[in-house]
């Protein structure tokens, strides 16, 4: 963070905010928004239903939504890996994309970007569903307390850490691989030339820079989620 700030400016740590903030309004949309739906088709809406269930019920979510902020996504990572202080613009980098890669550049990476975005969404939103009824067995608070949400908000957030780094890495390597230089050919590729040429444990490089951001984006989108569903009347998850 201070190399950044000394080599790029305090504005620096805000760069691809707005592809941020347009990835988040249709990714995390989607996928909060259809884990409902999406436990019923799965047969994981009854009180007792399994882990497995409510694990595919989240990734079917996260992969719907994935598709849909992948372009965002690409734009994010190209605006926040820019160097020099001057902060690159949304529409200006879309145009460079669009003009070196086509239409496909806005899709590099969607396969490792699906498989990421269904081991997220799947262990966020099981681990929470799951870690809610045990709080409230345990400790006999409700389903619609914030002590309940918060807990397992966080509980989540870290579950999900672990299971996503790996995840992160291929992507990002694969997002910010040059055009011209093609150094992996797809995620599985990727993700075996990691591991034999840097170790596996390069995959989890960077494992509290991403708790960091997970930890109090989970427990927010969570808790204002369900706080939402209340005031439209609708239930807890």
């Amino acid at each position: 963070m201070k190399k950044i700030m000394a080599d790029e400016g305090f504005s620096a740590l805000w760069k691809g905010v707005n592809a941020a903030w347009l990835r988040e309004a249709s990714y995390t949309s989607l996928r909060l928004g259809l884990y409902e739906p999406m436990k019923v088709l799965f047969g994981a809406d009854s009180p007792d239903a399994p882990f497995f269930k409510k694990f595919a019920a989240g990734s079917a979510a996260g992969a719907i939504g994935s598709v849909a902020g992948n372009p965002f996504d690409v734009l994010k990572t190209k605006m926040m890996t820019s160097a020099g202080k001057e902060v690159p613009s949304l529409v200006g980098t879309g145009k460079e994309l669009m003009a070196k890669q086509g239409i496909g550049g806005f899709y590099r990476g969607i396969d490792s970007n699906i498989a990421r975005a269904m081991v997220l969404n799947g262990t966020k939103m099981a681990c929470y569903d799951t870690m809610k009824s045990f709080v409230v067995e345990t400790t006999g608070w409700s389903k619609t307390s914030l002590l309940t949400q918060f807990s397992s908000a966080v509980t989540a957030g870290f579950f999900m850490t672990c299971t996503v780094a790996p995840f992160d890495m291929v992507r990002t390597r694969l997002m910010n691989q040059p055009s011209d230089a093609r150094i992996y050919n797809n995620a599985v590729d990727c993700m075996m030339k990691i591991a034999t040429q840097e170790g596996p444990l390069t995959f989890w490089r960077g494992f509290m820079p991403i708790w960091s951001r997970f930890a109090p984006t989970t427990t927010l989108q969570l808790v204002i989620f369900e706080q939402l569903r209340g005031v439209f009347g609708m239930k807890s998850i």
